[in-house]
């Protein structure tokens, strides 16, 4: 099943590749779940699904929750012929950033789902003052009742938490396996503004140290990035390295959606 979300990096397309690779397990534990095509298709007993992006976790426990009147809600409130115009998107994407967090989380969930739907190719950014900025899609967008249907049922298997990765990697204990997928390293800028916080050079080598203390510890560890030669060279040493090619989504003009290369990488 396809995720609700559209999201930068998605891996639905990977999601062959990943299943070969992926050990077995009782928990499957997602550091950065982003619009989580694995978790949704791949069979554990238990999920531990975390991300940085509260917006996105909160969504996730609003529709784990709530998901039959999420949906009438959603469909009623933001999902018209009104609400596809750049104007009526202005304005909506206005009262996401007025709303605090804690004070109207199914409203602001709503819109957080309306806004994916109908920005610019379903990017996730904000700028320095946390505010999503992300311009209008100018598409006729599809509600995806049947996917979130799907959410809703997998969920009651799910732990969904908001959390830096270097927490959700310390609860990892044997039996687990971990598929990590973080905001890619690039030959230059990395993508980083997912979540409202950069993810930089620093936390890049931080990640790879987690990933082999937790590997010592014989816990199976799953790694989707670029084909960078600095990635390479940081993962060949400890885990297994398969190169594939993937057309990436997010240039507006569909004959600019070039082949990038990445690594699936395990570490076991």
């Amino acid at each position: 099943m396809k995720p609700f979300l559209k999201w930068a990096g998605g891996k639905y397309k990977l999601l062959k590749e990943i299943k070969k690779r992926l050990p077995k397990g009782k928990r499957l534990i997602e550091p950065f779940v982003g619009a989580g095509s694995v978790f949704l298709n791949i069979d554990f007993d238990k999920y531990l699904i975390c991300d940085s992006n509260e917006d996105l976790i909160n969504l996730y426990k609003i529709i784990q929750n709530q998901g039959p009147d999420f949906i009438e809600y959603s469909k009623a409130h933001y999902f018209d012929g009104s609400s596809n115009s750049e104007n009526k998107y202005k304005e909506l994407r206005d009262k996401f950033n007025s709303i605090d967090k804690s004070s109207n989380k199914i409203d602001k969930s709503a819109l957080f789902l309306y806004l994916n739907k109908h920005c610019f190719n379903g990017l996730c950014r904000y700028n320095s003052k946390g505010l999503f900025n992300v311009p209008f899609g100018k598409v006729t967008p599809y509600f995806p009742e049947k996917e979130i249907q799907y959410f809703y049922k997998m969920s009651h298997k799910v732990e969904f938490v908001c959390q830096d990765f270097t927490k959700t990697m310390d609860l990892a204990i044997k039996g687990d396996v971990v598929y990590i997928d973080p905001p890619y390293a690039t030959h230059g800028k990395n993508f980083t503004s997912y979540a409202q916080k950069d993810f930089i050079h620093k936390d890049q080598q931080n990640l790879i140290k987690k990933i082999i203390e937790i590997q010592n510890k014989g816990i199976p560890v799953l790694v989707s990035n670029s084909d960078t030669e600095w990635v390479i060279n940081k993962y060949k040493k400890d885990s297994e390295i398969t190169r594939i090619d993937v057309r990436r989504t997010i240039s507006a003009i569909g004959s600019q959606r070039k082949m990038t290369g990445e690594v699936l990488a395990l570490f076991k």
